[in-house]
């Protein structure tokens, strides 16, 4: 049984694509690489079809994308029973969304899973289009809107195509991000909007300190259990190495408590959040070892009701397709007042009883 927390805020292979028929001006890069046609339906910020922004070369890969694939498709009839989070992240992404008071017509759910977010975004006034986009074709056909089998590692929609991207809990399982978020960047139109939550930070911290502490006691090593996850800083970072204007990225913990570390385990497989890192061992986990983990997360993270807790980073991503229209930051040296005096007046002001309020 499981319970889900309050948040504590911390700070501000190959795939074929399954089409629908989509009104208006979404184009698929994909079908541009392939089909060749006029470089004009690609618009003036086209990629090439080989995408040199990316690095995703054999030395890059951290994770193994297409087990990642097979597990959605194997857990999608089940999903619904395992998808607390990420209703929960996508309720507060669409909460996020509703501040911003802008109007999208075309929208993408990167990343949809069965269609969390994209039945959210669907009920939003003027979004006419929603596109949901998922690696596994099983979990995307129950979501709504046009449906596509696409790779967050290689969007297939052309230059200026999307106003509004969404993702919630699928960008930690790629291995280019920098590349994903540059792809995102000129799928949308100028002025376009990247909204996007991942886990990050200390994300299953307890789960990590557990399982080194079980492969130590039963094997006399350890092997990588656990996704790395991307550090709020780095992702507000990569926000603007990706060429985003005004980004800005924030995190939220929320804390799932369990009755015993052997219930989150089955919560990580039902969601297809089991070990997908290359570097993995390709033997399953062993249940002495399982058991062990279990044990050495009661002893460590028990709380005085026997119940454990599991904690999840979520960092959420906002970040804006260029225009000409936003606020530009000043030129270096461009400003009027020395910071210096100002901060020396101000002291100055403090000290004067006459100026204080």
């Amino acid at each position: 049984m499981r319970r889900v927390n309050h948040i504590n805020e911390l700070s501000p292979p190959s795939l074929s694509l399954r089409l629908q028929s989509i009104p208006g001006k979404i184009h698929f890069l994909y079908l541009a690489c392939f089909a060749s046609p006029a470089p004009s339906a690609l618009g003036p910020r086209a990629l090439p079809c080989h995408i040199d922004q990316m690095s995703n070369t054999s030395e890059s890969q951290i994770f193994d994308r297409p087990l990642l694939r097979r597990r959605r498709q194997r857990r999608a009839h089940e999903y619904s029973g395992f998808d607390f989070l990420k209703q929960e992240v996508a309720h507060r992404l669409d909460d996020r969304l509703y501040d911003v008071n802008r109007g999208f017509t075309t929208a993408l759910d990167l990343g949809s899973h069965t269609g969390t977010m994209a039945t959210l975004l669907a009920k939003h006034p003027g979004i006419d289009h929603v596109v949901s986009g998922d690696l596994s074709a099983n979990m995307v056909a129950q979501a709504p809107g046009h449906r596509v089998v696409m790779d967050e590692e290689l969007l297939p929609f052309a230059t200026d195509s999307l106003n509004l991207i969404t993702s919630v809990l699928s960008l930690h399982w790629v291995n280019d991000l920098p590349g994903a978020l540059i792809q995102a960047n000129m799928a949308l139109k100028p002025d376009g909007l990247f909204l996007a939550a991942m886990y990050g930070g200390d994300t299953l911290t307890e789960l990590r300190e557990a399982l080194l502490q079980a492969e130590l006691q039963e094997t006399g090593g350890a092997s990588p259990r656990v996704s790395p996850f991307v550090d709020v800083r780095d992702a507000g970072n990569l926000l603007q190495r990706a060429g985003f204007a005004l980004s800005v990225a924030d995190v939220e913990r929320i804390t799932v408590d369990y009755s015993d570390a052997l219930s989150l385990m089955r919560d990580l497989r039902g969601m297809g959040e089991s070990n997908a890192l290359l570097g993995r061992h390709r033997s399953p986990m062993t249940r002495k070892t399982m058991i062990a983990t279990a044990e050495a997360y009661q002893g460590l993270f028990a709380r005085p009701d026997g119940r454990v807790t599991a904690s999840f980073d979520i960092v959420f991503l906002l970040g804006w397709a260029p225009h000409e229209s936003q606020q530009q930051p000043l030129k270096p040296g461009s400003g009027k007042v020395n910071l210096g005096d100002a901060l020396k007046m101000f002291s100055e002001d403090l000290k004067d009883p006459d100026k204080q309020g």
